[in-house]
């Protein structure tokens, strides 16, 4: 029971991605490039902070690039929710296909076997980073940060990006890297999921 009395629902974690940017608009990979939310995208995440004004967060924890902070800052305003930031949390690194559009649809972007067929994405691009390398720093997170917090009964938000956010679900969920993509995380504000 909590000091009200009333029964205490299990602790939560909460997982949000960034609000759009334009080079989401523009179809852009954006991976660790240091993108700021658009103006339309500011204006979305503020359709968030109004939908999960009354959703409990003990604390907030966020990637420190500007789309994922400016996110944070928004949802949790005139709340008094500490906003960390952790490297950890930043975007799978994408090195020199950062910036462009067609990693997806293109079997000549070197990028495109993450994609297509993500369990045999072993070595990353020049400057870049792979599965492994993504999965190891956020698993350290989520056993060294997360996994005390909710122990401690804090419910706990994760604002951050599409693939690094989908290999925080994956581990949780016990998803193996071949459906890596069944995790699909909208901008916010519909990207808000439950993921204990």
């Amino acid at each position: 029971m909590n000091e009200n009395g009333r029964i205490k629902e299990p602790n939560m974690l909460y997982i949000m991605r960034h609000g759009r940017t334009v080079w989401n608009m523009e179809h852009k990979m954006q991976g660790k490039t240091d993108v700021p939310l658009s103006e339309a995208g500011r204006s979305v995440v503020e359709q968030a902070a109004a939908a999960y004004r009354d959703t409990h967060i003990d604390v907030c924890y966020c990637s420190p690039l500007i789309r994922a902070v400016e996110t944070a800052e928004i949802v949790l305003r005139g709340r008094e929710i500490p906003i960390i930031t952790d490297v950890r949390l930043e975007e799978m690194g994408f090195g020199i296909c950062e910036g462009t559009t067609d990693f997806q649809d293109n079997p000549d972007n070197p990028i495109y076997p993450l994609f297509a067929a993500p369990e045999t994405y072993r070595i990353p691009v020049e400057g870049g980073e792979s599965l492994e390398d993504l999965y190891a720093r956020t698993g350290a997170f989520l056993k060294e940060v997360v996994e005390p917090g909710l122990r401690q009964g804090k419910d706990i938000l994760i604002v951050g990006h599409g693939v690094m956010n989908a290999s925080i679900v994956c581990q949780i969920k016990d998803i193996p890297v071949k459906d890596f993509w069944s995790v699909k995380m909208k901008n916010a504000p519909n990207s808000l999921i439950h993921a204990t």
